[in-house]
């Protein structure tokens, strides 16, 4: 499968698109396929869905946005990346065997494969092409508030994910996603739309879509008067060979089985996160400021604690996306001295 993956290449979108689950993508278009569809006014948004197969909100709001202009042009014109179309079928993150699709964009550093040459085909593109804006729609398996993500302390990617929330994050870790990518072309951002499938996190990526698709030129600053910008400093994994689990009966780390509850919340030193009766602790962490597990947890009296203040974004209850992916990343608040100082003074863009 992965040797003859290739990019698909659409300038009319298939009969069917606008009617079809995510699940019967696959036999749609063939593999990961880039859309195009025209609007009034260049350059085009670049719009990316299904990264995660099971990741739908993006996909169904996009359908919903394209209903309703059935036989009308849009604002502006719109290209489309409908990724993991494999995995879709399968309702899954990823297949087994398959890297993660928002992991293999330029600056990865999974190493060479047939998706990565598809991303680095597709971003040459679209580099041609040039862009107005870049939006990854994402969800998440916790519980989480809508936020948007940035890789660059920029008023004019603060300004695209404002429209969409006043919570943000700030990330330069982990490589290879695909706003990080797409940050070299023009203004990036990733939406995380909540819980899939839900209709109040569709609506509101629809409605998203279609303001940016509206918009004349992006505002140089951030559109609210107040925003709450976090900055992911560290990534949490449980080790390979560690067993974990929610419930009673599960052998090694025994997570809470409300453990979601406590994302975007600040933690104080010795909360509970679980039990474990091991003698080492059984999480690992990849700090980007040279930080171990022990600097963020301890083990007292059999329970897994904070051992300081922190953030969590993305705790989840589902152990597969814990295994492909991560336990949580923990994050820190942007200082408002930081946030007043960002450069708000518009800034050529690479390639557009």
């Amino acid at each position: 499968m992965a040797d003859a993956l290739q990019l698909h290449h659409r300038e009319r979108p298939p009969a069917g698109l606008l009617d079809v689950p995510p699940t019967a993508l696959r036999e749609l278009l063939g593999g990961p396929t880039l859309l195009e569809f025209p609007g009034r006014r260049q350059p085009p948004v670049f719009l990316t869905v299904l990264l995660h197969g099971n990741e739908t909100t993006g996909f169904l709001a996009l359908q919903r946005l394209l209903r309703r202009y059935q036989g009308r042009l849009l604002p502006r014109s719109l290209l489309v990346f409908i990724g993991n179309v494999e995995a879709a079928s399968y309702k899954v993150r990823r297949l087994d065997g398959q890297p993660d699709y928002n992991r293999v964009w330029p600056h990865t550093e999974t190493p060479d494969c047939a998706e990565a040459r598809l991303m680095g085909t597709l971003v040459r593109r679209l580099r041609r092409r040039g862009l107005f804006a870049s939006v990854d729609i994402h969800n998440n398996t916790g519980r989480n508030p809508y936020y948007g993500c940035i890789n660059r302390l920029d008023g004019r990617y603060m300004a695209l994910a404002s429209l969409f929330s006043r919570t943000m994050v700030y990330f330069t870790e982990p490589r290879g996603v695909q706003s990080l990518a797409m940050a070299d072309l023009c203004p990036a951002v990733t939406l995380e739309c909540g819980k899939p499938g839900l209709e109040a996190g569709i609506r509101h990526a629809e409605q998203y879509i279609d303001a940016v698709l509206h918009l004349a030129e992006l505002p140089q600053r951030p559109v609210m008067q107040h925003v709450d910008l976090f900055e992911t400093v560290a990534r949490v994994r449980i080790p390979p060979r560690q067993a974990f689990g929610f419930d009673r009966g599960c052998d090694g780390l025994r997570l809470l089985e409300d453990l979601d509850y406590l994302n975007f919340q600040v933690l104080p030193e010795g909360t509970v996160l679980g039990r474990y009766t091991g003698d080492t602790l059984p999480l690992e962490v990849d700090d980007q400021r040279g930080g171990v597990a022990g600097d963020y947890f301890a083990l007292h009296d059999g329970a897994l604690v904070t051992r300081r203040p922190l953030m969590p974004s993305m705790l989840t209850l589902d152990a597969t996306v814990i295994r492909q992916d991560c336990l949580c990343y923990i994050m820190l608040p942007v200082a408002a001295e930081r946030i007043a100082g960002i450069d708000t003074t518009p800034q050529q863009r690479a390639g557009g």
